[in-house]
This record gives structure tokens, sequence and C-alpha cells, in this order.
């Protein structure tokens, strides 16, 4: 196969948000775009449904790993929804936290 066909990404195998940042036009810029989105809402994601108050070392551990984490995701994320699934989940924790606290300020 050429490169030129190995690099090629088209819109039958790209997701949304890939083709949205410019999978097919510039793959390098659009997958690093990719990958810095989809640790932004990883991180958001874990904070607000899974963190809990750690000594600093650990947490910067936990995020270190978060964001070596995200790189497979990331190239996951050009071909399946992946950041569409973190939007997803990010907006549900949002409303969620959001209603706890209207509930807890409504109780007292």
């Amino acid at each position: 196969m050429k490169e030129q066909e190995i690099m090629k990404a088209t819109g039958e195998d790209s997701s949304s948000m890939a083709l949205l940042l410019g999978i097919e036009h510039d793959p390098v810029r659009a997958f690093l775009l990719l990958y810095l989105i989809i640790t932004v809402l990883s991180i958001i994601v874990f904070k607000l449904g899974f963190a809990k108050k750690l000594p600093p070392l650990k947490s910067a551990l936990i995020y270190l790993f978060l964001i070596i984490g995200c790189m497979p995701l990331a190239f996951f994320g050009i071909g399946l929804p992946v950041a569409e699934g973190l939007i997803v989940a990010a907006l549900i924790l949002i409303i969620y936290k959001v209603r706890l606290y209207q509930s807890k300020k409504e109780n007292g």
C-alpha cells in the first residue's frame, strides 16, 4: 500500500468529532486536538463522578495514569464515538451534581 492511502481517513470510518476536528485534511493536528478533548473530558468525568479527596502525590499519580490512558482512547476516538460518549457522561454527571446540590440546599 502507498503511504498516502494508509494515512487517508474518510468520512465512512471516522467519528463525527474526528471529522469536526478535520481528520481528513490534517490528521496530526486533528488527532492531537482529539486527544486533548478526550483527556479534558475524562478528567471532568473522573472529577465529577469518582474522585475522592486524596493527598497531592496520590492525586497527581492518578491524573498521570489518566492522561496516559487517554492515548488509546484517542486512537479509538478516531473511528468510535469516544469523545461524544464522554460529553454525554459529563452532562449527566453535571445534572446529577446540580440536582444533588439543590436537594441538599432545600433540606437544610
